[in-house]
């Protein structure tokens, strides 16, 4: 049976970096009010003209770079994100064009904060199906969704790109050891983007605010999150056949810093193998895991044979968790 590698990791955050005082006085807020209730203390936006498919390319091409791994090898690009370049056509053959995949199939994937598990775990499945590399990016410009008049999802967001290059390995044991993916649709309406799609077409819309994000009841979706983030990952460890007490790293969603301490408690995971990027990165949505696993590799090298425990929620309501063997 072919084993599934991580053989390589990406990340990009643009060059402009967005500190809580811009937005704390843009909004009349105290100093230290953002981070006292998200631990995030600055967060970066692309520049003006730059596209998601422009930072997607640098965190994939990163990733390759990294690797001696022949470009015309990889079989698949996914793309998980909620902010493409266009609406129609997709970005990913764009991003696969551009990186050199010749013999790559693209899609895109939009599974809102969840999105990077989502492709993850049919990446995992198409290497170990077809024996061939899948290059996995997750990317969001979310600058250009905020809705400044919504205090609670504008202190939050931010635009980031993650990717990992998986090919299939010699070890059977490497891989998705369990996963479990999740929806809720009865959270629908909790985080929206009202206008834009088939429900309520450009062409209707009057009011500029109905294309930007809205969360429509923030602790609703705190608990909501932490619930969904909780029972995915244990079903997930249940799945693999382990306890969390054999989990190396969890790199939950980087959402909000007080949702990922309470994850880590109820799931009994020590703080010290948490990793986060959410106070200098804030939350990029799908691609803050990705991020993350690539942006603290330097610091906090992994170990062949490691675990890592992946879990997301975001808007739908949508979720899942990964536990990965390296």
């Amino acid at each position: 049976m072919t084993g599934v590698e991580i053989i390589s990791y990406g990340h990009y955050a643009p060059e402009r970096i967005v500190p809580n005082r811009e937005i704390e006085a843009r909004l009349g807020l105290e100093a230290g009010w953002i981070k006292r209730r998200t631990g995030i203390e600055e967060r970066r936006y692309a520049a003006d003209g730059e596209a998601l498919s422009d930072i997607a390319v640098k965190a994939g091409d990163m990733a390759l770079a990294r690797t001696a791994f022949s470009r015309d090898d990889v079989g698949l690009l996914l793309l998980a994100t909620s902010t493409p370049d266009h609406l129609l056509p997709p970005s990913s053959p764009l991003v696969a064009h551009r990186l050199g995949l010749a013999n790559a199939g693209a899609i895109d994937m939009a599974g809102a904060c969840a999105g990077f598990i989502y492709a993850l775990t049919l990446a995992d499945s198409f290497v170990r199906t077809q024996g061939t590399a899948v290059l996995v990016i997750a990317a969001n410009i979310l600058s250009r969704r905020i809705n400044e008049a919504d205090r609670a999802s504008c202190v939050l967001f931010a635009d980031a790109a993650g990717a990992v290059l998986l090919a299939p390995s010699a070890r059977p044991e490497a891989g998705i050891q369990g996963a479990h993916l999740a929806a809720k649709g009865e959270h629908y309406d909790l985080i929206t983007i009202p206008g834009g799609g088939s429900r309520k077409p450009f062409s209707k819309i009057r009011d500029p605010q109905d294309v930007l994000m809205v969360m429509n009841d923030g602790k609703a979706v705190y608990a909501a999150a932490v619930d969904m983030m909780t029972e995915c990952a244990e079903k997930a460890l249940a799945r693999a056949g382990m306890s969390t007490g054999q989990v190396d790293h969890l790199i939950p969603h980087q959402a909000n810093e007080r949702m990922m301490n309470t994850l880590a408690h109820q799931l009994d995971v020590p703080p010290e193998r948490l990793r986060s990027t959410i106070e200098n990165f804030g939350n990029s949505s799908a691609a803050t895991i990705p991020f993350t696993l690539s942006a603290t590799a330097t610091d906090r090298p992994y170990a062949a044979g490691e675990i890592i425990l992946m879990t997301a929620a975001g808007a739908g309501l949508t979720g899942g968790a990964a536990v990965f063997r390296l």
